[in-house]
């Protein structure tokens, strides 16, 4: 497992991550399985949100707690990060201090844990106070309760304007991001052309992330646009992409769970790949992508099979 350190933190951090958003669709014992597979793969880090859970809020954060018996000598084995901002309830987004702070209160509660490693923004917010953000962020840093804060699905300049209230600094943008799902990549690449590719969708959060020395993570590496399902075996859709991943599977002798994270995780930029999955197959699949670094040209194959163009 490929390990680095996160920029401004203390962080020694797995590339690959378990995210926890479907882990009620398992019993208590299969989802014991599920994490103790990702920790004996090396994986030590644990993604979760608030709003996860299909009956309730924090669902999942209690599920995983209750799962693994969540005590002090595994707490330390595992960094956790947690993401609020989004009342589910009434389907709006919210960056009060109140509901910043209440949302890591129950967070910590339903993890069993005293503090976060991180905490991520979920969505942006249109009505955020970026004073009231700083003021929630400080009292739950100087408490002990968070030690690192992060966004999800922000751009440059809603990270900006974050950073010139806040006294952190912002250390994880996760965003969306796979083989079928490149925006992050594809107006940079065709600059100047007058083609869909060419769209600047995200201000350019890639190149923005890496000069700010903020870690992006990957979530949905293996899904096909917004939650249209996974393109790996999809050989109708997508023959030529999972035709050009197999014939590179098969040169690493691993499966086209392992490409597919390999090819994010070639990327110089350090990204973390947060794995959804349910099965522990997929999970120790996946695992055998963090340390492959394919070539330059591999990576080229992939980026075309999956239907772009470089110019």
């Amino acid at each position: 497992m490929k390990y680095h350190t996160l920029a401004n933190t203390d962080l020694h951090v797995s590339n690959l991550i378990m995210g926890n958003m479907r882990l009620t669709e398992l019993s208590l014992q299969e989802a014991e399985k599920l994490i103790r597979t990702a920790m004996e793969e090396e994986i030590n880090f644990f993604d979760h949100a608030d709003i996860y859970g299909p009956d309730y809020v924090g669902q999942c954060e209690e599920y995983f707690a209750n799962a693994i018996q969540m005590n002090s000598s595994l707490r330390e084995k595992m960094v956790i990060q947690s993401k609020c901002g989004i009342n589910s309830a009434k389907n709006y987004y919210d960056f009060s201090k109140k509901h910043i702070i209440d949302s890591v209160n129950g967070s910590l509660e339903r993890l069993k844990t005293d503090y976060l490693d991180l905490l991520l923004l979920h969505r942006p917010d249109p009505l955020m106070d970026p004073e009231e953000v700083a003021e929630a962020f400080n009292e739950l840093q100087s408490s002990g309760k968070v030690r690192h804060f992060g966004v999800s699905n922000h751009n440059p300049a809603q990270i900006q304007l974050l950073e010139k209230y806040i006294g952190q600094k912002l250390v994880v943008n996760q965003v969306q991001f796979s083989i079928a799902h490149t925006p992050i990549i594809d107006s940079g690449i065709s600059l100047n052309m007058g083609i869909d590719q060419a769209v600047n969708r995200d201000s350019s959060v890639l190149e923005y992330c890496r000069l700010n020395d903020i870690t992006l993570q990957a979530w949905s590496p293996f899904q096909n646009g917004f939650f249209e399902g996974p393109f790996l075996g999809d050989k109708e859709k997508f023959g030529k992409l999972n035709e050009v991943i197999d014939r590179i599977a098969s040169k690493y002798s691993v499966t086209n769970t392992a490409i597919a994270v390999a090819w994010i995780t070639t990327h110089p930029a350090n990204i973390q790949v947060v794995l959804g999955t349910t099965n522990i197959q997929r999970m120790k699949d996946a695992s055998k992508g963090s340390e492959i670094k394919l070539t330059r040209e591999e990576w080229y194959d992939i980026y075309k099979a999956a239907g772009n163009m470089v110019p």
